[in-house]
């Protein structure tokens, strides 16, 4: 056992040569600067993940094009034709698909995510990294998939409505939804860390947040339908999936014009930047706690 003495000593000794203690938490400054150093290892994890998610399967990468769309067919059958959500909805192929594929890239941002650290326990008592790469390279993961049902989406729309110049708008939407979805996505990474149970919850969540937002139905017409109050539209409005699912639909289709909800826009880009500063500060105030135990 040392003593105070030579504790001291060593002490003195780590600060002449810069020396410092591994599970101590870096400056922000210095934590951002090492994680985009660090932004080719995100990069390779993503693709690596994306391998290894098709490589056993016979069809191999070819089912992330089947996969939103089978999702899609299912849900068109049960809410379309079903229950006749599509009725006074034109186009409500592509109005559907642009629901559930923006729809599906936070959800799957979230559940994964919340994930990523506990599944990489060893690589992290291991390694010294910013742990904040898993979270980013499970986004960037979804992101992949993300592009993938837009080029779906695309083609849908070309051969329904045609192209126009307002698809020029999906980039900055999407670069928006990549935002709110980083930061949300580090906050389940850092609670899926320690609460364990939350991977268990968060299927509940996410299917009441399915059915809340607009995805199969235009919310402000099904509320104007039902006569419910005018509040009720400008609160549903600020939810964040709602926000990004109608301005990603007012890029895509024109005869959902009549149809939006009110200041979408605004509320996509407070919920991006809020969203993604709150999340960073969050997961990385824990930073010195993860792989501990």
């Amino acid at each position: 056992m040392p003593t105070a003495a030579e504790q001291t000593d060593a002490a003195a000794l780590a600060r002449r040569y810069g020396l410092s203690k591994s599970s101590v938490r870096p400056p922000l400054g210095a934590y951002l600067h090492e994680l985009w150093s660090r932004r080719q290892f995100v990069v390779s994890y993503a693709a690596a993940r994306t391998y290894a998610m098709y490589a056993g399967a016979r069809l191999g990468s070819i089912w992330q094009v089947l996969t939103p769309l089978l999702n899609a067919a299912v849900y068109y059958l049960a809410f379309g034709v079903l229950l006749g959500t599509k009725n006074g909805i034109d186009n409500y192929v592509a109005f559907l698909l642009s629901g559930i594929f923006v729809f599906t890239f936070t959800q799957r941002c979230m559940t994964e995510g919340s994930r990523s650290l506990a599944l990489n326990l060893s690589l992290i008592r291991t390694l010294h990294f910013p742990r904040a790469t898993l979270p980013l390279a499970y986004v960037l993961n979804e992101l992949n998939q993300m592009l993938v049902s837009l080029g779906i989406l695309f083609v849908v729309v070309g051969f329904t409505d045609g192209p126009a110049w307002r698809w020029l708008l999906v980039v900055p939407a999407m670069l928006l939804q990549v935002m709110f979805n980083i930061g949300i996505t580090l906050v389940f990474a850092r609670i899926g860390t320690f609460v364990s149970d939350i991977t268990q919850l968060l299927p509940f969540v996410t299917r009441t947040w399915l059915y809340a937002s607009g995805i199969f139905f235009s919310l402000p017409a099904k509320l104007h339908q039902i006569d419910a109050p005018g509040w009720v539209v400008q609160v549903l409005a600020f939810n964040p999936i709602s926000a990004y699912i109608d301005i990603i639909r007012r890029s895509l289709l024109d005869e959902h014009e009549p149809n939006q909800l009110p200041h979408a826009w605004s509320i996509a880009i407070v919920w991006s930047f809020v969203m993604l500063a709150a999340g960073f500060l969050y997961f990385w105030q824990a930073e010195d706690r993860y792989g501990r135990g």
